[in-house]
């Protein structure tokens, strides 16, 4: 359960849970048996199979290229085509040796492909489940507004966790409900910090919208990091 610490306008906060739902299949691919298909990873080559590996092997493009007439060195018989599970990325150095210390850099380049500059990246911390709760900002937005001024790129639904935080959300929803709008979201001690759902995340904003029919309720968060502007 992926959880996140909001306070509500009275700084009283609590953890609770947030997800997407997973979206229906208009469209299905069956099998000649009717059963539904699923995707699946297979091994196309091993790294020994690389044209790089192959070059090196056999001392350049020509000679690999009248190999893959004479024989199949492109191919592992014993594990191309085998399913994967669990795999994980790692990098590699030019010969292709696994790379343990890695340091990534922000590079900018200019309109001719020339870099620019270049600086170590570095990872911002996620702050959506920390100690400083995820605040309400008392700025609400008219919801025909908000469509018009943001790009709205990911949605989750926050829900309860036990009947303390159903009444506590459920207030929050009723009271966006009443008012027809989205009310901005900020992180940090301060309040003015865009939502990092994870380390190394992209920075977003976010909008609240609640929704009450009788008992119920649904709180949709609204993320954006693209805000449209009228061409001057």
């Amino acid at each position: 359960m992926r959880t996140i610490k909001i306070a509500n306008e009275k700084k009283r906060d609590a953890a609770v849970s947030f997800d997407t739902k997973p979206k229906e299949r208009t469209v299905k691919y069956v099998l000649p048996d009717g059963s539904l298909s699923t995707n699946v990873k297979i091994l196309k080559a091993t790294m020994a199979q690389d044209l790089s590996s192959l070059v090196q092997q056999f001392g350049g493009l020509d000679q690999v290229g009248q190999q893959l007439i004479l024989a199949d060195p492109e191919i592992d018989f014993e594990r191309s085509g085998i399913l994967l599970d669990m795999v994980n990325k790692l990098y590699v150095t030019k010969n292709n040796q696994i790379l343990y210390g890695v340091d990534l850099y922000e590079v900018a380049k200019n309109p001719d492909g020339s870099e620019k500059s270049r600086q170590l990246y570095t990872k911002s911390p996620g702050n959506i489940n920390v100690e400083a709760p995820v605040q309400w900002t008392g700025k609400f937005f008219n919801k025909l507004d908000a469509v018009k001024m943001f790009v709205f790129v990911k949605k989750y639904q926050i829900s309860h966790v036990n009947g303390l935080t159903f009444d506590f959300l459920y207030d929050m929803a009723k009271q966006l409900a009443e008012k027809n709008s989205l009310m901005l979201l900020s992180a940090g001690k301060k309040g003015n910090l865009p939502l990092i759902f994870h380390d190394g995340g992209l920075p977003y904003r976010g909008f609240l919208e609640g929704r009450v029919k009788g008992e119920t309720y649904c709180l949709i968060l609204h993320l954006t990091n693209l805000e449209l502007k009228e061409l001057v």
